[in-house]
Parts: structure tokens; sequence; C-alpha cells
């Protein structure tokens, strides 16, 4: 049996609002009827204007498990020997010296490790030039028909990012609780909003939904 609630507010769309974040969902993944809308009349202008909305949690259906994909010793190997040569191939263009990196497959990822002094060009803002290093290694081994997939990482900065990431969460969220004031983070990519949303998914009083579009969609904690 669906889950039904009902929620008020001084227009449709505020009830809206209210019941989508309330209940931590998008518009297309409830059902909406307006139930009641006092209008106010001559006689009765001064009386507040009450809309009801009903909502309806839509049945989720689970997506197919993906089966898992059986990579071969001869795919690992070759993607090293590409990989490898990819990155000696744009170490040496882009002159960086003194930097030292492992390739290690532990399943189902092929590993980079990077170690070595004045790497912050490689990392870039919050990791972005990381992560667009790592999209282009993976883009290659797809251009080659290879199912291995690349994790990069430089002076263990991935690790420090989610640990970051955690404390912001922590510290944010004592800020909403004590104030009662919702807070709206900078911008974020999935992966980083995704650590904060597992961060404080069973927290006690507080909820976290994401607003905006592209690179311009970011996380906002708020009182449930």
């Amino acid at each position: 049996m669906h889950k039904t609630y009902i929620f008020e507010g001084n227009t449709t769309n505020e009830a809206i609002e209210k019941g989508l974040k309330e209940l931590n969902v998008s518009k297309n993944q409830v059902e909406i009827k307006v139930l009641e809308e006092n209008k106010r009349s001559f006689f009765s202008i001064l009386a507040p204007r009450i809309v009801k909305v009903e909502m309806t949690l839509k049945e989720i259906h689970k997506k197919p498990v993906k089966k898992e994909i059986v990579v071969s010793k001869e795919e690992v190997e070759k993607s090293k020997i590409i990989i490898e040569k990819f990155i000696n191939e744009f170490l040496e263009k882009m002159n960086i010296k003194d930097l030292e990196y492992t390739i290690k497959y532990e399943a189902p990822l092929l590993k980079v490790n990077f170690a070595g002094d004045k790497l912050k060009v490689l990392i870039g803002y919050r990791g972005e030039t990381l992560n667009a290093f790592e999209n282009i290694l993976n883009a290659i081994l797809k251009s080659n028909h290879l199912n291995v997939r690349v994790f990069c990482n430089i002076n263990n900065f991935r690790e420090n990012r989610v640990n970051a990431l955690n404390e912001l969460a922590d510290k944010v969220s004592k800020t909403v609780t004590r104030t009662g004031k919702k807070v709206t983070l900078e911008p974020m990519s999935a992966y980083e909003r995704k650590i904060i949303h597992t961060r404080l998914q069973n927290h006690d009083t507080v909820t976290t939904y994401s607003i905006g579009e592209g690179v311009h969609r970011r996380l906002v904690i708020a009182l449930k």
C-alpha cells in the first residue's frame, strides 16, 4: 500500500515545496493532489489562506543488479601498458620531474598512485584536475575496448578529501541543529555530495537534499 501524506501552505506551490523537502523526494517521485483551497472572500479578507495537498509516494522500482564484469589477466596487463605509456608521455610533455607512480590492480580497479613534491598542479581546485585526468585514462581504456576502470590518487589526496568532507558535514549539521537555519554549501561534484549525504543519512535532526543543475548543483543541509 502506498504511503500518503498531507501538507499545508499559503499557496499550492508552498505546500508542495514543503512536502517535497520534508519527504526529501523530487516531484517525479510523488503523486500530488490538491485537496482543499480556501480562497479569501470579501467577508473573510483577513482570514489566512490555506491550501492542502496530498502526496502519495510512488512505487520505486529497483534497478536490475548489473552483472559483474569479469576482467581477464590479459586485459589488466594490456591496460597497465597503455596507461603507463600515456602517463610517461604526459609527464614528459608537461616537464614534470621527480615524480613516482605505481600501477596496481585491486579488483575491480586499476589503481594509479602518484607520490612526490609540488603535485598541486595535478590535483587542482578540490581535485578537479585529478578527476579530469582520471576520466581521460578511463576514456583511453574504453576506446581500446577494455573493461578495466582506473582510480587515481596523489599523496593520499582522496582519503584526506573524504575526511575533510566528513568534518564539514559534522560541523554544519551542528550549526543547523543549533540555529534551526538551513545551510547551502558551495557547488560540489556528485561524488563529493554523496559523501556528505552518506555521512548524514541517519542523523537525528538534519536532512540533506540537492538543488541546482550541472556544475552549479549544491547540497543543502536543513532540519528534518
